[in-house]
């Protein structure tokens, strides 16, 4: 699973947001905001019936709060 799909869950499915006022927090479309639930949907859904690991994985993005820890790389 992505970052990027664990937000969508995240905005829609915790914090109850509409897909548009998610999409709008995210910055993307509305359809590219519903492409990436239902992958996360899946992948959550494939992993509690088959008793898989979630693993969370790549893409570019920064932590709200977190500027110190960007400019210092990471570290």
């Amino acid at each position: 699973m992505t970052v990027v799909e664990l937000e969508t869950l995240r905005l829609v499915d915790l914090e109850g947001l509409n897909q548009e006022e998610a999409a709008l927090r995210m910055g993307i479309s509305r359809r590219t905001l519903w492409n990436d639930l239902m992958s996360a949907r899946k992948t959550v859904a494939y992993a509690l019936v088959n008793g898989c690991a979630i693993q969370i994985r790549g893409g570019a993005y920064s932590v709200a709060g977190d500027e110190e820890n960007i400019e210092k790389g990471g570290e």
